[in-house]
């Protein structure tokens, strides 16, 4: 073999090796600049509108902001505390409906169903789809469930609740099987190996080993959850409420619906109030998302 086709051949596995090319065609450079660009111009607009919102609302970041009740008689202390509980309450009651059903159905996916069956890629399929359904739809989704179940009345904690949880169901199905997923082969079958059943490995090895990914793609989800508006238009929760939510069948607001509400006001005092409430809102957003950085940062194993 000459040189030249050695040095080719060595070429070409650093190529498929590294994904990379040393070719720079005009074509790749503007296909390139322009990726740069998009982002840059993205992440321009998101700052822009961010420190808009935050210089329109300064004046507003007090206490009274969090502890007050909304008003339109005395605007200038108008105060989103029912919405900060709501969606507190939301978020609590969410997690425990998605979170377990979540977590059971990715299991018995990704562990004990025999993918060869029509029902099982049935399921596969459709939850690669309910990922992208728009929200409002899971809004629609929890009023059918509502009135199945017996209840007249959706704008309540329990139906915002079952809206957000249809909503981020499919997301924490598919984050738990990735990271189930990533566990390696070798722990189960060195569990079964050793006279474990399917389930006592699952739940004793493989579920435990995941728990760092799965903690993530909760997080995440309900971090999406949070600043979710529409399905909880559609459920019914109104914008006006000025007291707690005080159990599950209590009719509730939330922080998003109030934004809603206030930002088509006429005054200016109330608009002001809406803008600080988005910069608390997005605040509760990126929290959740830190969060699940950390965990994911601090727990996860290399295998």
């Amino acid at each position: 073999m000459s040189v030249a086709t050695t040095t080719a051949a060595r070429t070409v596995k650093t190529t498929v090796a590294t994904g990379k090319s040393r070719d720079r065609t005009t074509v790749s450079l503007v296909f390139l600049v322009a990726l740069w660009f998009s982002l840059f111009f993205g992440v321009v607009v998101l700052l822009a509108l961010i420190i808009s919102t935050a210089t329109k609302g300064a004046a507003r970041f007090d206490m009274e902001l969090l502890t007050n009740y909304t008003s339109l008689v005395s605007p200038e202390t108008s105060g989103f505390r029912a919405g900060i509980l709501g969606s507190l309450w939301l978020m609590l009651f969410t997690a425990l409906f998605a979170v377990p059903l979540g977590i059971a159905a990715a299991l018995y996916l990704e562990e004990f169903a025999d993918s060869e069956k029509w029902w099982n890629r049935l399921i596969e399929v459709n939850l690669q789809n309910l990922a992208a359904v728009p929200s409002i739809v899971y809004g629609l989704l929890a009023v059918a469930v509502m009135a199945l179940m017996g209840f007249s009345d959706s704008g309540t904690v329990l139906g915002g609740s079952v809206a957000l949880a249809l909503l981020i169901l499919p997301v924490i199905i598919i984050t738990t099987r990735e990271a189930v997923r990533a566990v390696p082969r070798e722990i189960r079958d060195g569990s079964l190996a050793l006279g474990a059943t399917v389930w006592q490995t699952t739940w004793k090895q493989t579920l435990p080993a995941a728990i760092p990914g799965i903690a993530t793609g909760t997080i995440l989800g309900l971090s999406r959850a949070i600043g979710e508006a529409a399905p909880l238009v559609i459920v019914g929760l109104a914008g006006s409420i000025r007291f707690d939510p005080e159990g599950l069948m209590s009719n509730a607001t939330a922080l998003p619906m109030q934004i809603y509400s206030l930002t088509s006001q006429s005054q200016e005092a109330l608009r002001q109030a809406a803008s600080a409430a988005i910069i608390v809102l997005l605040v509760m957003i990126l929290g959740l998302n830190a969060l699940a950085i950390f965990i994911r940062n601090k727990f996860q194993r290399s295998w």
